[in-house]
């Protein structure tokens, strides 16, 4: 059950072979072994983990952390409601495209991919349609690794009243925060990203009290988040449809691995551990990095391609492969680059072996 090559990627991840021997049994989804024992369970720690105050409540939804983020969006905006979100990368122009599709007004703030929201520009458009009703912001944007600034971006939303929607798919477990005190409303995340589970499942955290005003406003059957969360309520932990039974398994052992790790502060330790030796260490050999060192987040790194008239990512890509590694083509539109994530069971030694593997791979100088 070892692992062919680490995944240095923004999830799928690598995952421990304890979370991999997990999956190995077959649960029935009507038994209360499976829904009050482990499903209930991972509700309940998820919503610890998110915040220490009273008022969350959590709900699991089948599919990727897409699917819950189109959940989210078309459940809790009802009509009449407006979103206005933020677009500095891939995900978040998929939030202002999942609202096109279903047909819900946006207003879309566009600082480009490598640059933070201008505050003051959010702030006036908040001001100037009191129709806008949501704000939707992607915490940790992997389209380049930038953080935005979510506790700024909420106060402006909130002193306007707005409900906040928090796109955390690739930050919450392995960044602390506490989403009470950030005033967010509905927080979505995935399986298999800072958690270190599987794919196969998103999961929303949300204040209850809003969670309960979206009965029956939802513009999906299979994506009602409201009806979602009501039958887990009613049926301690039963899913509407088919549950995905080795993959909600595989998370349970991935939590308690958090916790016995020290939780996110100790898991954030570790991620920046890998994301400070990994630049270092590609600027060591000539990279650099896309963002200016105080825009990184801990999760992964764009880095440039090399100049060079021969450099290929493929080639570099099944190179650094065949040594171990697997890494990430770039997304940015206007640069040419690639990325490498640090997020899973993922070391600071297994970065600096990392390193060794990029110096072999590094063709194009040999050619030159």
């Amino acid at each position: 059950m070892k692992n062919e090559y680490l995944l240095l990627t923004p999830g799928p991840l690598s995952t421990s072979e304890s979370v991999r021997q997990a999956m190995l049994k077959d649960w029935c989804t009507w038994d209360d072994e499976y829904n009050k024992d482990i499903v209930q369970v991972i509700r309940h720690k998820l919503v610890q983990l998110a915040t220490q105050q009273t008022g969350y409540t959590s709900v699991l939804m089948q599919g990727s952390g897409t699917a819950s983020v189109e959940a989210t969006i078309g459940s809790v905006i009802g009509t009449g409601g407006k979103l206005l979100v933020v677009d500095n990368g891939a995900y978040g122009a998929r939030i202002a495209q999942i609202a096109q599709y279903l047909n819900i007004p946006c207003h879309v703030v566009s600082p480009g991919e490598t640059s933070q929201p201008d505050l003051n520009e959010m702030e006036t458009a908040l001001a100037m349609d009191p129709s806008i009703t949501h704000v939707a912001i992607v915490h940790c944007e992997t389209t380049t690794g930038m953080l935005n600034p979510i506790k700024e971006i909420t106060q402006l939303a909130k002193q306007q009243g707005k409900i906040v929607i928090l796109d955390a798919m690739s930050s919450f477990g392995g960044i602390p925060m506490d989403i009470a005190d950030l005033g967010i409303d509905f927080m979505i995340s995935s399986a298999n990203k800072c958690i270190q589970g599987v794919p196969g499942f998103g999961f929303v955290i949300a204040k209850q009290g809003e969670l309960e005003k979206c009965n029956g406003q939802a513009h999906s059957l299979s994506l009602d988040l409201y009806d979602q969360w009501h039958c887990m309520e009613a049926n301690h932990g039963k899913w509407r449809f088919t549950s995905p039974t080795h993959t909600v398994r595989a998370f349970y052992q991935a939590l308690i691995e958090l916790e016995q790790e020290g939780g996110v502060a100790a898991r954030f330790q570790r991620y920046s551990t890998n994301q400070k030796t990994l630049v270092a260490g590609m600027r060591s050999l000539g990279f650099e990095p896309l963002l200016s060192d105080d825009l990184h987040s801990p999760i992964i790194t764009s880095f440039y391609s090399p100049a060079h008239s021969d450099y290929q990512f493929k080639e570099f890509y099944e190179r650094l492969k065949e040594q171990g590694f697997v890494i990430y083509p770039g997304k940015v539109s206007n640069a040419d680059c690639f990325r490498i994530g640090n997020i899973g069971e993922v070391y600071p030694a297994d970065i600096e072996r990392l390193i060794g593997a990029i110096s072999k791979a590094k063709y194009w100088e040999v050619n030159a």
